[in-house]
């Protein structure tokens, strides 16, 4: 990582960190999705490559079984399907896809994204503002991530379709009779 300096601060590099949340199924899956599981890992940097990774090892670790997997995410560029194909054979990235609907938060609904509300408890509880290094970022995350997922912190997620039509109306068609 090569140091840049602002009047402000040093920075030596940035990080990409990915939070995983299981907070919903069906219970067949080889995991309890509503035990209060969640997987955090630090990557380089944000890239398509490392986002198709992360959603290779998310697909065949643990969810392999399952039919289709609901990601749901903010509107990323590097999250789509292209990122796949970049980072994958054709029928690898075609395979992937096919287990995979994604669903993109609203462009301002990051409130809305899970993952997005643990990452400010990741960075609450155990970042606490600016690392000096990715290795360090990393234990603190993983040391967050075996911590709250030993408690088995649960998501309790009470954003119904009702209060998303009166909140995200603006969003929704009005149908006229």
């Amino acid at each position: 990582m090569g140091a840049s300096t602002t009047s402000e601060h040093e920075r030596d590099g940035t990080a990409n960190v990915f939070v995983f949340v299981e907070r919903s199924g069906n219970g067949r899956l080889p995991r309890d999705p509503l035990r209060g599981w969640r997987r955090v890992d630090v990557a380089g940097r944000r890239a398509r490559i490392g986002w198709a990774r992360q959603i290779k090892r998310r697909v065949d670790v643990g969810q392999e079984q399952a039919e289709q997997i609901t990601p749901a995410m903010d509107n990323l560029d590097t999250h789509g399907p292209a990122s796949l194909y970049e980072a994958f054979e054709p029928a690898e990235a075609r395979r992937l896809i096919e287990k995979l609907e994604i669903v993109h938060t609203p462009k301002h609904g990051s409130w809305l994204n899970v993952a997005e509300v643990e990452l400010a408890v990741l960075e609450k509880q155990s970042i606490g503002g600016r690392v000096p290094d990715r290795e360090l970022l990393s234990t603190r995350a993983k040391a967050w991530e075996r911590a709250r997922n030993g408690a088995k912190v649960k998501v309790d997620w009470q954003f119904k379709t009702a209060d998303a039509r009166i909140k995200l109306r603006r969003l929704y068609p009005q149908i006229q009779s």
